[in-house]
């Protein structure tokens, strides 16, 4: 019987490979006093029965540098602890029924290429020459990944823990975790039971990797880790005789299956578009290496198919038959970091069936966040503060991950919003928005009109990697904004109020700009790391000698709260999330004073109100806050109206919007006007590992100010220079279209993803964002070479500037 100490530098919650790989890292970087416990056995849960894919290549830079890490360390782990892993690098080949489908797998070879992972573009016969057993009527194309690989989970796990042992770490089975303790708002240890006796270890560090588990264990300390158990299928064949051993993986994501060779067997996967939700009652005590009763029914339609594919299923008998539980979220991402709701309670869970390949670089990623204080690069993809509170309500959970299982492998169509469990936030004119023809998008829970229907017209998304059933209605409302006005509703903006009698110097201390101004002035500015990275792109407007609004976007609310609450030191100040009190209302266009003066006593003037202002006004019967700012590069307010009255400031709007050319308008239009104008989108554009000056928002940082956070990174990279910089790029030919992670191409060489994309109906073409290398270039030397995009494998030739298109001087905001 092992002995638990009392004490610990950390103590990791779950025995699968999640939690080990984070005890076998935290080990690996020093830290000795280190105490995993696990329920049960080792593996028990879900991870002694993954398939073990092993697939390299993800949507981004750093999520692919995460799995490549993961295949990197699976293939020593043997040589380090002697445990067997079964890791082979048997490559995989994915294959298209669909002339869409292939554009994706295409547009996903050109990714790999972009991130340095192997690739081929191969054709239906070479996909039956290396895969003999497969029937090739249908399939239109196919990709294969050669580094590809899998492995034997329950071994991965194995030998993560043993090494951890091998590193000072301790390893305890049958020890249950009963709560996280706290005090003060952070972690100071966990209670458990062991040999039937309670017990308790203090640790500042607490790291939840428990699984299925982990949303109720989170609950406890009111921690948001929003996931739920779902059935997951797979069959094992009796031996086939011949079989290749090396078989590759192979994925038919059109027929929402997956196969690979298995000890002279064939295994068949499924990920079907509707999913069984498992656990609603709670998971039993004594769970442990425990499977779900078989469900043919279910299952039946994926085995159909896969006979057809594969006839080898008709023949060959039925080994097993699997159904075991996994843990999927509701936007099929992990979490990783730490909770923004307790100091020190760190989360790595929820991996939506990819966690065999996801756990190795997600243990070293998170390791190395608690151990320096920072995470090693942008992280925001799977970030737990990406999650919202309402997400832990368990009927919500139910009905969404019935979706997301099967989203996997559903086509990853640009624009693909989801289905279930809609409707949760909404805007007070939600109803209004949508008797006008709205189709709306989900960010955050928040329903947002994304573009508007004519009348007549099917109010909802045809999907295609070519112009979908809405480009034309996107093109209306995108030429209204740049000639007349537009309305569009952000009531989603996160919305928070610092104040005190130390709001201006704490905000001075973390804000690039200057935030010591007028009352009433706008101030666009970054939140800052050490190194110079974006944390937060904001305006902070100054309400009062003590009191500051900050705008942030909707899907990133909860990480900047949590950011700027662990910036606060001595100051005084409090922070408040006051998003759903006000609506906001964006009247933007040419026309949009001569529409407010309608409805409107106040003088909107340049003198009387000019840019980055704020002040109230009357509008229809109501009261609203104008602030004259814009995201889409015109003239423009954005209207803070309390949530009470915002119906009747929008029907007043709505009145008098005909004789002024006015257009209800959608996120889209919003977007692809920013990107027009080359305004910067966080978590795309900027993030928290691209430089400010790189990202060319070198005007937002204050050189006069003494102390803020970042500054010193700021001065280092202006003497040593840029590395690289921002440009914009727009097709010449103005038919293909650019979404995000096409391929730039300079002078012949891939050197970076477009980090974001749209077509600009003003500048006649696709316009895209992305950042080329330029270390010891002049700006003259950058723009003189040639530029391509590379989309789905075909290069397109690009005009590239280092300045918007639209309105370079900015002439039009300030008309």
């Amino acid at each position: 019987m092992a002995e638990i100490p009392s004490k610990a530098r950390a103590v990791v919650i779950g025995g699968g490979v999640s939690g080990c790989s984070v005890a076998y890292h935290l080990a690996k970087a020093g830290w000795k006093d280190v105490v995993l416990l696990e329920r049960k056995r080792l593996t028990s849960g879900t991870t002694w029965h993954a398939a073990g894919l092993i697939g390299q290549l993800r949507g981004s830079a750093n999520m692919t540098r995460l799995a490549k890490y993961s295949a990197d360390l699976y293939r020593g782990l043997e040589a380090e602890t002697g445990v067997a892993t079964g890791m082979k690098q048997v490559g995989s080949i994915s294959v298209a029924l669909t002339a869409e489908r292939h554009e994706e797998l295409l547009r996903q070879a050109t990714v790999a290429r972009i991130f340095d992972v192997a690739v081929d573009e191969i054709s239906p016969s070479e996909v039956k020459a290396r895969y003999p057993h497969l029937n090739i009527d249908g399939v239109v194309g196919a990709v294969s990944l050669p580094l590809d690989g899998q492995c034997d989970p329950a071994n991965i796990a194995m030998a993560l823990a043993k090494g951890a042992r091998m590193k000072g770490a301790s390893v305890i089975e049958g020890a249950l975790v009963t709560k996280v303790t706290t005090a003060g708002g952070r972690t100071t240890g966990v209670d458990y039971i062991y040999n039937g006796e309670p017990g308790h270890i203090a640790a500042d560090v607490v790291v939840n990797c428990g699984g299925m588990w982990g949303c109720d264990l989170a609950a406890q300390n009111g921690v948001t880790l929003p996931l739920h158990a779902c059935e997951h299928f797979y069959l094992v064949t009796e031996p086939v005789a011949g079989i290749d051993p090396n078989l590759p993986v192979l994925r038919v994501p059109d027929e929402c299956a997956y196969y690979k060779q298995d000890a002279g067997k064939m295994m068949l996967g499924a990920f079907e578009p509707k999913a069984k939700p498992w656990g609603m009652q709670g998971i039993r005590a004594d769970f442990e290496f425990d499977t779900l009763p078989e469900d043919w029914e279910h299952f039946m339609p994926i085995l159909e198919k896969a006979t057809n594919r594969m006839p080898l299923f008709e023949t060959a008998g039925i080994h097993t038959f699997f159904n075991g539980p996994e843990s999927f979220t509701p936007d099929d991402r992990y979490y990783l970091g730490e909770a923004p709701e307790v100091k020190g309670y760190w989360v790595a869970a929820g991996y939506n069936s990819i966690g065999i390949v996801s756990s190795g670089g997600a243990g070293m990623a998170l390791a190395h966040w608690i151990t320096e204080g920072e995470a090693p690069f942008d992280l925001w993809e799977v970030d737990i503060r990406r999650a919202q509170p309402f997400q832990r309500n368990k009927s919500y959970l139910k009905e969404r991950v019935t979706e997301t299982l099967g989203l996997l492998y559903a086509d990853h169509f640009p624009y693909r919003q989801v289905e279930t469990a809609r409707g949760v936030r909404r805007s007070p004119i939600h109803d209004q928005l949508k008797a006008r023809g709205a189709v709306f998008g989900e960010v955050a829970g928040w329903e947002r009109a994304n573009w508007f229907a004519n009348p007549g017209q099917e109010a909802e998304y045809r999907y295609s990697w070519k112009r979908q059933n809405w480009f034309e209605n996107q093109k209306a409302e995108h030429l209204a904004v740049r000639s007349g006005v537009g309305l569009f509703d952000m009531t989603s903006f996160g919305k928070i109020r610092v104040e005190g009698r130390d709001a201006c110097a704490f905000l001075n201390r973390v804000c690039s700009a200057q935030v010591d101004v007028a009352e009433g002035r706008i101030v666009y500015t970054m939140l800052l790391n050490q190194s110079g990275g974006i944390e937060a792109d904001l305006t902070v407007t100054r309400l009062s000698e003590t009191a500051y609004l900050l705008v942030v976007p909707g899907a990133t609310l909860t990480r900047n709260l949590a950011w700027l609450r662990a910036q606060l030191g001595e100051e005084f100040a409090v922070i408040t999330d006051v998003t759903a009190g006000e609506s906001v209302l964006c009247v933007m266009g040419p026309k949009a004073r001569d529409l407010l003066s309608s409805i409107s006593p106040n003088d909107f003037s340049n003198t009387a109100h000019p840019f980055g202002t704020a002040r109230e006004i009357e509008i229809g019967m109501g009261l609203a806050r104008a602030h004259r700012v814009t995201y889409v590069g015109e003239l423009g307010w954005e209207l803070y109206v309390s949530a009470d009255q915002t119906a009747h400031v929008f029907e007043a709007l709505d009145a008098a919007g005909a004789a002024h050319g006015w257009k209800l308008c959608g996120l889209h239009t919003l977007d692809s006007c920013r990107i027009e104008k080359a305004y910067r989108h966080w978590g795309h554009d900027i993030t928290d590992e691209d430089h400010v000056l790189e990202a060319g928002l070198g005007f937002t940082v204050s050189r006069k100010k003494a102390n803020f956070i970042g500054r010193e990174a700021v001065l280092r990279k202006e003497e040593a220079g840029l590395s690289r910089r921002m440009l914009q790029f727009r097709l010449k030919d103005a038919e293909p279209l650019l979404f995000h992670n096409e391929a730039v191409v300079r002078d012949g060489k891939i050197v970076g993803p477009v980090t974001s994309g749209a077509y600009g109906h003003f500048l006649g073409g696709a316009i895209g964002m992305g950042y080329v290398p330029c270390a010891g270039e002049s700006e003259a030397e950058v723009l003189a070479s040639s530029y391509e995009i590379e989309v789905a494998g075909v290069r397109h030739a690009a005009e590239a500037s280092l300045v918007p298109m639209y309105d370079a001087k900015s002439e039009r905001i300030r008309m």
